[in-house]
């Protein structure tokens, strides 16, 4: 029997890439657990990346890792505003492009990355369990296993024995009976609870995927599908159906698109009991249906070797039809506008503009594609990485800020139009709001006494709720930084 671990069957790489993991989920631990999100995500982000280039079995130039620290820092910048899932889906879509980068998956055409991420996040789960069943299984892990319940049991007789006679003594003599009694192990009980060892498993399994990502094998029978016919297609989408399909959709379409024009581009008067607002917004988000059904159906008619790019015609009618459902989503996002100045804003609303025009630069591609004869990769490249441009931009605005001076400037007590200012949804917007808030009181009529009493009791618990939060350097963020140099200044003014 040995005192010494038989290392010789472990493997050194495993055993590398599991200091790494528990090196990362102690950091972890230290920056974000229990703490206030803030600076603490941004460097949690900057952890993973370093973990990730640092467990490479080779080790890469420094151009190389410098770029994919770089990658990920300006990534997750938008945490430093102010952590948001916008914030945290763009951070986490870097460190998946690092781990690949890491494992030498990236595809040659970029245009294939979309999938290939798609791929790995749905195998992380499958090889966590792989992995660890083959840990379970490992004759190497056995080994050690082994060796470590020998090692342990070369030790518990001298440690009982000690133990014994460490009690005896303690019973002897006071100053050691003073000093066991002194020896407080109570900071022990926070390292015992139940949502903190979740997320050591979690932050652990997390870093050991991006640390060993591996791909999905696809199997494609890509061949068999050529050379068998699709009936249905020759029964229901063929070129007769696809041409009389066109002339109805466009003709309804235009019919859509007409009504718009005269009633709320043009302005026309609506029948008695319909304002515009009512018209702008029973047909905003159904028609950002019709779009996307629409694209869909494009898409099908129009694949390669489909009944769509054998025609002339058809593909003349179907740059018509993406041209009527492009300004479908102008009409929308009109009708948004409308409905928006008569009935304030709100954060749905703006999500709601948002997507409006990614559904409309969607039917842009859509046309490009068809136009330049480009693949359906080539379209899922183009708006996942418009869409990710949008969510990272997204994640820096900070949208409440926006939306409370839109509504105090709009609000029928400054304009003796619209609605009155909502100021219960202001309170929902958080401290973003107070200098709306401090502009809305100043402009109120003195005899306006029971609205400023509510505004006012609203300013105050804000400004409260923001004092109280934690002022730990973890959790220090930009906005929180703006908000607090806002009411310095407020309060220095006052006096």
């Amino acid at each position: 029997m040995t005192d010494k671990l038989d290392y010789r069957n472990v493997r050194p790489r495993s055993t590398n890439r599991l200091a790494i993991v528990v090196a990362v989920v102690v950091l972890s631990d230290f920056l974000i657990f229990g703490q206030t999100p803030g600076l603490n995500f941004f460097l949690f982000a900057i952890l993973v990346t370093a973990a990730i280039l640092v467990s490479a079995a080779k080790q890469r130039h420094f151009s190389t890792a410098a770029w994919c620290l770089g990658i990920s820092a300006f990534a997750s910048a938008p945490l430093l505003e102010a952590p948001s899932l916008m914030g945290i889906a763009v951070s986490l879509g870097a460190i998946l492009c690092v781990a690949l980068v890491n494992a030498k998956l990236v595809p040659r055409r970029l245009t294939r990355l979309p999938l290939v991420l798609c791929r790995f996040v749905l195998v992380v789960p499958i090889r966590l369990v792989q992995d660890y069943r083959k840990y379970l299984n490992s004759h190497t892990e056995r080994s050690i296993l082994t060796a470590t319940r020998q090692y342990l049991g070369t030790w518990m007789v001298p440690l009982i024995l000690a133990s014994i006679f460490l009690f005896l003594f303690a019973t002897a003599n006071p100053l050691i009976e003073h000093v066991l009694h002194d020896i407080d192990f109570a900071f022990l009980l926070p390292f015992m609870d139940f949502w903190r060892i979740g997320f050591w498993v979690s932050v652990a399994a997390f870093v050991w995927a991006m640390l060993r990502p591996r791909l999905t094998r696809r199997t494609l029978r890509a061949t068999a599908d050529r050379k068998a016919p699709d009936h249905a297609e020759n029964k229901f989408l063929n070129q007769g159906s696809l041409l009389r399909s066109l002339i109805l959709f466009n003709a309804l379409f235009a019919v859509e698109s007409l009504l718009d024009l005269i009633y709320l581009w043009g302005g026309a008067a609506l029948p008695d009991g319909m304002s515009h607002a009512d018209y702008a917004h029973r047909g905003a988000y159904p028609l950002i249906a019709t779009a996307l059904l629409a694209a869909g159906f494009v898409l099908l008619a129009m694949r390669r070797d489909g009944p769509g790019n054998k025609s002339p015609l058809i593909r003349g009618l179907i740059h018509v039809w993406i041209g009527q459902n492009i300004l479908l989503c102008l009409s929308s996002i009109l009708r948004l506008e409308l409905y928006v100045e008569a009935y304030s804003l709100t954060e749905l609303r703006v999500a709601a503009g948002i997507w409006m025009g990614l559904v409309a630069v969607g039917l842009v591609l859509i046309w490009l594609r068809i136009l330049l004869n480009r693949s359906n990769e080539w379209l899922n490249a183009m708006n996942i990485a418009i869409l990710a441009g949008v969510l990272y931009l997204s994640a820096f605005i900070d949208f409440p800020a926006f939306i409370a001076p839109f509504n105090v400037a709009h609000c029928q007590e400054l304009t003796h139009e619209g609605v009155p200012l909502d100021v219960d949804y202001l309170s929902s917007l958080g401290p973003s709001a107070i200098p709306a808030l401090d502009n809305y009181l100043s402009s109120l009529p003195h005899d306006a006494v029971d609205k400023m009493r509510a505004a006012q009791s609203i300013r105050q618990s804000l400004a409260h709720d923001f004092e109280r939060r934690s002022h730990d350097w973890r959790s220090w963020t930009f906005r929180a930084a703006r908000i607090e140099a806002y009411l310095y200044s407020s309060a220095t003014n006052a006096r």
